[in-house]
């Protein structure tokens, strides 16, 4: 396991099964994007590389994302409620998903120990990638989010939007699934002025950025050594230039 603290944030090269355990409680959100195993109708589809699934080229393949539905729900549920016992009673949980794996994300965060709250769709806008003629268009991915037990009324603001319209922009994309800045700046609103954030699936740390930005806290976990260090590389840019 390697770690590396660069200004508010933490970060470890490992398997989150492993780190999870060893990290203390404190967290206000549970913020992640984790490998969804989807990308195919048919076993044979979840079990090709990512990058012949989705399409995507020029970014690194990555690990975890060919598990047939039923090993996934029990990974999901086994690595979200090790994450859930570091979040403080009231926080919020977020994970993504798409089409395919939305009724077992939805029940993998209750499995995981968490109170299931909604979900909020992410429109990808009409730039997002079409399927062929006659199909309607996968332009939304979601959010399927909860709390910590009670969820008390809120002090400093909302209702947030219960949709987040947000383009994909590739050239600004470190990683083949890296979700917006944007659209992880409009997650955190509900953590108040100092969020304390855990991803344990951060990839290139997208959703460090807003996070840093606001001064809060974030501590995030990669398995792929490369992908970690373009995450510590782009969180140092972060945290230099905001010095």
């Amino acid at each position: 396991m390697q770690k590396e603290v660069i200004g508010n944030a933490t970060l470890y090269c490992g398997d989150a099964l492993e780190i999870l355990p060893q990290l203390e409680a404190g967290f206000n959100g549970l913020i992640t994007d984790p490998p969804y195993s989807s990308g195919g109708t048919f076993a044979s589809g979840r079990q090709s590389a990512p990058d012949s699934k989705y399409g995507i080229v020029g970014h690194l393949n990555f690990s975890g994302d060919n598990r047939d539905a039923r090993s996934w729900a029990h990974w999901s549920m086994v690595w979200l409620s090790a994450a859930a016992q570091r979040v403080d009673s009231g926080g919020y949980v977020m994970l993504f998903t798409d089409w395919r794996q939305l009724p077992a994300t939805t029940d993998v965060i209750q499995g995981g120990g968490v109170v299931w709250r909604g979900i909020v769709p992410w429109d990808k806008t009409l730039s997002s990638r079409a399927p062929h003629k006659g199909y309607f268009r996968h332009q939304c991915e979601y959010v399927v989010w909860g709390s910590i037990g009670p969820l008390p009324k809120c002090q400093h603001g909302g209702p947030w939007p219960g949709l987040i319209s947000q383009r994909v922009i590739p050239a600004e994309k470190l990683h083949m699934t890296a979700k917006p800045v944007p659209l992880m700046d409009a997650l955190i609103k509900p953590l108040g002025d100092i969020p304390r954030v855990l991803d344990p699936f951060m990839g290139s740390a997208s959703t460090a950025i807003p996070v840093l930005r606001q001064g809060g806290f974030f501590t995030g976990i990669e398995m792929n050594p490369q992908v970690f260090d373009i995450a510590c590389e782009r969180i140092y840019k972060e945290v230099s230039e905001g010095l």
